[in-house]
C-alpha cells in the first residue's frame, strides 16, 4: 500500500448546495485531502462559503482557481452545461479532476471531456457516488455471489408530484431543455442507470419514448425505456415527474431470488430467496460522497481503481441520449 506523503489541495468550482453537505465536507474529512480554494461568480456568496467551511481562498474567476499553483486538483460542481468548458481547462492545466454528474448534457460532450483527460494521462472522476456507498455495494455483492442466482431482468419506476417551483414557472436549470433536455430525468435517472451499469455491465441496446406531458417547462417530464445489457440481462424503466405521489422502486429478478430497493429513499433493501425474505437497513454517511472521495484518494495513491470514470459516465450518458432522443 502506498502512503500519503503530500497533502492534495483541492479547488472547487461552483460552491452551491451540492457542496454544502453532500460533497464539500467529504474532501475535508478525507485523509491527505484539503480544500485550498473555492470559486463562485458571486463574490459575497463565495466569501461566505469559504468562511463557513474554513477555506483559505475564494475566487470569482474559474481560470484563477484552475491555474493557482497551490491548487493540485479541481472538483467541478456547476450545472452540467458548463462541465465541458471548465473540464477541458482543468485538463489543459494538467490537474486531476472530479466532475459532478451527469458529466455533460450529451454523450458527445462527455467524450470530448474524457478524451481531453485521456490525452494528458490525467485522472478524471465523475460523482456517481452510489457506486461506492455501502448500501449499494451490498446489493452488488449479492449479485456477484449469485445469491439470487442468474440475473434475468431489472426494472425501475421513479415518479414524483409536480413541485411548487414547477407550477410557479420560476426558472430552474434542471427543467431548461438547453441544459437538461430530459429535465429531472437527466438529474435523477442518471444515478440509477449508472448504478445498473455498475451492477450488470455495459448496455448494448436501448430504446425509449420521452415527452413533455404537462407543458410547465421546456424540458421533458416523462420517459419510458427498455434496454439490453451485453450479458443478456434485460431492463426496463419508467420516469414521470407529474404524478400523485412519489415512488422509487427497483426490482432485480434472478433465477433463484429477487432484490427490491430504492435508489433515492433510504428504506430497507428486501432480499427474497428460497430461504425466505429478509430486510436490510444500511444507512448513508452524513456526507454522502465520503466513500467516493476516499476512493479518489486511493486511486491517486495507486492503491485501487476508482469505479466512476469519464468512460463509465460517458456510457451512462449514451444510454440516456438514446432514451431522451438527443
Amino acid at each position: 500500500m502506498s502512503e500519503i506523503t503530500k497533502t492534495i489541495r483541492w479547488g472547487i468550482i461552483g460552491c452551491g448546495n451540492v457542496t454544502e453537505l453532500k460533497s464539500g465536507p467529504a474532501y475535508q474529512k478525507t485523509a491527505g485531502f484539503t480544500i485550498e480554494a473555492v470559486m463562485r461568480r458571486d463574490a459575497e456568496k463565495a466569501a461566505d462559503y469559504a468562511k463557513r467551511h474554513g477555506i483559505n481562498k475564494y475566487y470569482t474567476n474559474a481560470d484563477a482557481l484552475i491555474n493557482d499553483p497551490e491548487v493540485d486538483a479541481v472538483y467541478i460542481a456547476t450545472p452540467p452545461d458548463t462541465h465541458k468548458y471548465y473540464g477541458i481547462k482543468v485538463a489543459e492545466a494538467g490537474k486531476p479532476c472530479c466532475i459532478e454528474k451527469p458529466l455533460a448534457p450529451n454523450f458527445q460532450d462527455c467524450l470530448s471531456i474524457t478524451e481531453a483527460f485521456e490525452a494528458k494521462k490525467i485522472p478524471l472522476f465523475v460523482a456517481y457516488y452510489r457506486r461506492t456507498l455501502p448500501r449499494f455495494e451490498q446489493i452488488k455483492k449479492w449479485i456477484d455471489s449469485k445469491t439470487i442466482g442468474e440475473v434475468r431482468h431489472i426494472s425501475w419506476h421513479l415518479s414524483k408530484p409536480t413541485s411548487d417551483q414547477d407550477h410557479s414557472r420560476e426558472y430552474n436549470w434542471r427543467t431548461d431543455k438547453t441544459i437538461a433536455t430530459g429535465g429531472y430525468f437527466d438529474d435523477l435517472a442518471s444515478h440509477g442507470l449508472d448504478l445498473f451499469i455498475h451492477y450488470l455491465g455495459t448496455i448494448k441496446e436501448v430504446s425509449g419514448i420521452s415527452l413533455n406531458q404537462q407543458g410547465l417547462y421546456t424540458s421533458k417530464d416523462a420517459a419510458v425505456a427498455n434496454w439490453l445489457h451485453e450479458s443478456g440481462i434485460t431492463g426496463s424503466g419508467s420516469w414521470n415527474f407529474g404524478t400523485f405521489e412519489r415512488e422509487d422502486v427497483v426490482e432485480i429478478y434472478g433465477s433463484k431470488g429477487k432484490i427490491k430497493f430504492s435508489v433515492f429513499e433510504n428504506t430497507p433493501i428486501i432480499l427474497k430467496t428460497e430461504e425466505g425474505e429478509s430486510s436490510h437497513q444500511i444507512d448513508h454517511p452524513e456526507n454522502i460522497q465520503l466513500y467516493h472521495v476516499e476512493q479518489i484518494r486511493e486511486h491517486l495513491l495507486g492503491n485501487s481503481e476508482h469505479p466512476s470514470s469519464g468512460f463509465t459516465a460517458s456510457h451512462t450518458s449514451w444510454v440516456m441520449d438514446q432514451i431522451i432522443g438527443n
